[in-house]
This record gives C-alpha cells, structure tokens and sequence, in this order.
C-alpha cells in the first residue's frame, strides 16, 4: 500500500502538486468554494499525506479524536492569515519538512503528550492552511466561507475515517506504520523536489 502512495505521488507532475481542484481559478459561488475546499487537500499529495500521517500518529495519544481538530481548525486560521494579506516564510518547506516530521514520528512510535501532539499538529496546521489560502485570494466572502467548511469537513472525514478503521480492524500498529510510511515518502519527495 506504502509503495502505490509512492508511486503515484512520484508519477504526477509537478504542475498538480498546485494543488487546486478548479484549475486555479477562483470560485465564484458557495457550491464552487465548497467543491475546491473539499479537493485541495485530497489532490494535494503533501497535505494528504500530513492528514494520513497525522491521524495515524494521533492513535498513539490519549486524545487521537482531537488531534484532527487542532490540526483542522490551525489550517482555518492558516488561510485567514493568508486572506489578511500575512507572509508566512518559506510555507512549501515547512509543509514539506511537517509531512516528513509526522512520518519519522509515526515509524519510531512516539507516544506524544496530548498538549504536545496537538501544539505540532497545530503549528503544521498554520503552515498547511496557508498555502490553502492561496486558491480564494479574492474570492467574495461566501465562496470563502464554503471553502473553509469544505476542506475542514474533508479532512476530519479522512482522518477520523482511518482512526475509525484502524480500531475496528484490530490491526493499528500496521495502520500506524502505513500512514506514518506514507507521510515519510511524500515529505521526503517535496523536499527534494
């Protein structure tokens, strides 16, 4: 499974990894915001990756619910940073060093305090949600507004949706090392990419 990740996220040019489901223009109505929230971060292979990883890693804490939600609401405030017209330095590094972070963390196993999960899951969350950010500079307030609701629906569905199956398969220390191998291939590939 790892290795189909891997291979896809090396097979597509780099041109996809924009990122933006509607082609890179700005969406216009709710249905459009709504639609290019709920793509950005699955056809982004970066911030897929850091969703899987994370939700992975989440399961050795005590909170693994929550943690998507420090993520998740950290990308809502990445974005409004951006929309404010705020420079985060060198955001594609930091994106691509978080998704490769959360992979290496999730293969050793790390058992992180709650606090401590959520605070680096948050801090990636900025960083994810401002590159978020770029596909709605100058949209109306309705179409950003669909947009943040898209992705933070999409990417609690993703994470919670693995926590769920990891439990209930009985096996989450292979789904554990699956997802953290996942985010360790795609953030070593951005990174020397």
């Amino acid at each position: 499974m790892i290795r189909l990740f891997v291979l896809l996220a090396v097979l597509v040019p780099g041109a996809a990894l924009a990122h933006h489901p509607m082609g890179g223009a700005m969406p216009e109505t709710l249905w459009q915001g709504f639609a290019s929230g709920v793509g950005h971060p699955v056809i982004g292979f970066d911030h897929l990756a850091f969703i899987i990883g994370m939700a992975a890693l989440a399961l050795l804490t005590k909170a693994p619910r929550l943690m998507p939600l420090a993520f998740v609401g950290m990308t809502v405030v990445g974005t409004l940073l951006h929309l404010q017209a705020v420079t985060l330095p060198a955001a594609e590094l930091v994106i691509a060093a978080s998704v490769l972070l959360i992979g290496v963390l999730g293969l050793m196993g790390a058992k992180l305090p709650a606090l401590v999960a959520a605070a680096l899951f948050g801090a990636a969350g900025v960083f994810h949600g401002y590159a978020y950010g770029e596909a709605v500079v100058g949209a109306e307030a309705s179409p950003i507004i669909a947009y943040l609701i898209g992705f933070a629906f999409v990417q609690i569905a993703i994470a919670w949706g693995l926590q769920l199956a990891a439990e209930r398969s009985g096996r989450m220390a292979g789904w554990i090392k699956a997802g953290a191998g996942i985010a360790v291939g795609v953030g070593a590939m951005a990174l020397a990419g």
